[in-house]
């Protein structure tokens, strides 16, 4: 892919993305700046640089699902292997949005992927907040505003294995010690959750922080 990248081929896939292409063109370009963004940091800034990300995220929002999903591959693995900086960026850009969209499409793989690119931006919001940023993972609150995390909670019954539990694990890291800070106390608390030694801690109807 780096020879991909000197030979200046970003910027046409900018135009591919950005021009009034057929369907095909703008999926195969978004598949191809997938390819790139799974490579390593440089090669994401690449991406950047030739700001691509912008048309990448109005695609995510907007385009035919065959574009989207692979706009969503393109911009989740950015976020997996991108630096914080280079995460904060992909979330100024709008991806946030988008994301959240697509938790509830019919493509399984496509939720995973999805669910991958906000948990490693999640992972970013606290990372920023154990700086002393605030006291709040920011990102998890803009997941919240998107109306995420109601899908998130949501996909806890899905019938996909990796799906649920990977949707509990991000409730239990990035919303349950908020729900914990308003749980009430004394005789109350009884109702709350336990997530002690006891392997089935989950409630049966999964989380929810609504």
């Amino acid at each position: 892919m780096q020879c991909v990248i000197d030979h200046q081929a970003l910027p046409c896939l900018l135009n591919l993305l950005t021009t009034n292409h057929k369907k095909s063109i703008k999926k195969e370009a978004c598949w191809t700046i997938s390819n790139i963004t799974a490579g390593n940091r440089d090669q994401i800034q690449a991406v950047i640089q030739a700001n691509i990300i912008g048309p990448l995220v109005h695609l995510l929002q907007g385009a035919e699902f065959d574009i989207k999903k692979e706009a969503a591959w393109a911009i989740s693995n950015a976020t997996s292997g991108g630096t914080h900086d280079q995460i904060k960026y992909l979330v100024a850009q709008g991806c946030i949005k988008p994301l959240c969209d697509l938790l509830i499409c019919p493509d399984p793989r496509i939720v995973t992927v999805c669910l991958e690119g906000l948990e490693n931006i999640l992972k970013v919001g606290e990372a920023e907040k154990n700086l002393g940023a605030g006291d709040v993972n920011n990102y998890a609150q803009m997941i919240d505003d998107a109306e995420g995390l109601e899908k998130i909670e949501n996909l806890q019954s899905h019938d996909n294995t990796e799906i649920y539990e990977k949707a509990v694990k991000m409730l239990e890291s990035y919303w349950l010690e908020e729900e914990d800070e308003v749980m009430p106390s004394g005789d109350n608390a009884q109702n709350g959750f336990n997530f002690g030694s006891q392997q089935n801690s989950v409630p049966s109807g999964g989380f929810n922080f609504g």
